[in-house]
């Protein structure tokens, strides 16, 4: 859903933009009440996991494709939407500027629509299903894997929205066929989302907000991310992903080639060239050791209130 270039047009790019500034701003100053350097790790290490796992594209219908965006993923794991939001931002940031993932000028954009409605609509829906479950923890994987594939329907809206309003496609037209394949693409959010947080709530519960409990170690979360970029995200469908099959069948997708701001970079399309498939995981794991490493940063610079 990484709109490119071209895709939207000054006055969305710009109103987006400081609309996405705002946003992060505010989150910033609410996740000092909960982050800091004591849970650093845990910001940088799901930042990078996200990143790895936004590699992966797995097949849908009709030769589309679609990833894991992970905002509802994140502000569960991080316990707050505040952190949430930094954690989608930042991976969606070193995408664009680093991998060529998604246009500079729709950066405001993509971070609106990802890391502030997608995140957003995933937290809420899943504290409100978790209630109407009757609260209980093993409960969770579910009321969150629901929660993020809707958070994924609501977040092609708005993408389709703002297309619109760009003058990019007729609003009917767009809205219904981004609301369609993303659909799709939700189911997949929504078994990966609850799948992970099954696995955590089992095997690493540290990793999960709690009151008593701490982080116990590095070792199986690292080898996790490394095995994702750099060994799955060589089995990435090579199809299209949901945006870009609709621009194709709506014909606007040469627009991204009229408007592009180019930053050079080794690392575009998560590959070096000439290294072929191992251009590819080195990318990777370029990509999550950068997140984790910008994540933690934010993560340290913070100085929680109740500290």
């Amino acid at each position: 859903m990484h709109i490119p270039d071209g895709f939207v047009s000054v006055p969305v790019a710009g109103a987006t933009g400081l609309a996405s500034v705002g946003a992060l701003l505010i989150a910033f100053r609410r996740s000092q009440e909960a982050f800091g350097i004591r849970r650093a790790p845990i910001l940088g290490l799901t930042t990078a996991f996200i990143f790895a796992a936004q590699m992966i594209n797995f097949p849908v219908a009709g030769g589309t494709s679609g990833h894991l965006l992970g905002g509802t993923l994140a502000a569960i794991i991080l316990g707050s939407p505040w952190a949430g939001m930094l954690c989608i931002a930042t991976v969606l940031i070193i995408q664009a500027v680093l991998f060529a993932d998604g246009g500079i000028t729709a950066l405001g954009a993509n971070i609106l629509n990802m890391a502030v409605v997608g995140v957003w609509v995933g937290w809420v829906l899943t504290q409100t299903l978790q209630r109407l479950f009757g609260g209980a923890k093993g409960r969770l994987p579910l009321a969150a894997g629901i929660a993020a594939g809707v958070s994924v329907v609501v977040a092609s809206i708005a993408c389709a929205l703002e297309l619109a309003l760009s003058g990019t496609a007729p609003v009917n037209i767009v809205l219904a066929t981004m609301a369609g394949v993303h659909l799709l693409i939700g189911i997949g959010e929504g078994l990966i989302t609850g799948g992970v947080l099954t696995y955590l709530a089992t095997a690493r519960p540290d990793l999960l907000p709690g009151e008593q409990q701490q982080f116990r170690g590095w070792l199986v979360p690292v080898v996790s991310i490394i095995l994702v970029a750099g060994v799955l995200s060589l089995f990435a469908s090579a199809w299209p992903d949901g945006l870009e099959k609709v621009a194709e069948n709506l014909g606007f997708i040469n627009l991204a080639e009229n408007v592009r701001v180019i930053v050079p970079t080794p690392l575009a399309d998560y590959g070096i060239q000439g290294l072929g498939a191992i251009g590819t995981s080195i990318a990777g794991l370029i990509g999550a050791t950068i997140c984790f490493t910008v994540a933690f940063g934010i993560a340290k610079v913070m100085k929680p209130k109740n500290a």
